[in-house]
């Protein structure tokens, strides 16, 4: 295992959530990350942004870690989600919420 797996690793399994983005939650800096941000921020479930920008070993990184090879990508409970367009259809159909509660994710109200 190469050290960026490894960090990408622990990153995915001490998080319940964790989405890697461009930019960060407060300042997302492409419309998919911003739209998966307003997802789960609407949702309600507290999450790990990692900025992807920041390091160009974490975004390959997870690129190859995931074999996905898009930004932003979520994790729940150490298990890849999906990106932009899989998140927003699970949560137009409301699976989304079905997984994270499966997961014993909890919701902040």
């Amino acid at each position: 295992m190469t050290d960026i797996h490894a960090t990408i690793d622990g990153l995915v399994t001490s998080n319940d959530v964790v989405l890697f983005m461009k930019g960060t939650a407060r300042m997302p800096m492409c419309g998919f990350s911003g739209t998966v941000v307003r997802i789960l921020d609407h949702i309600g479930v507290e999450f790990a942004d990692v900025n992807v920008l920041a390091s160009e070993e974490i975004r390959q990184g997870i690129k190859d870690y995931s074999n996905w090879p898009t930004i932003p990508q979520l994790y729940v409970k150490g298990e890849f989600i999906g990106g932009c367009d899989i998140v927003r259809e699970m949560f137009e159909t409301g699976e989304l919420k079905t997984v994270l509660a499966e997961k014993g994710v909890p919701l902040v109200v």
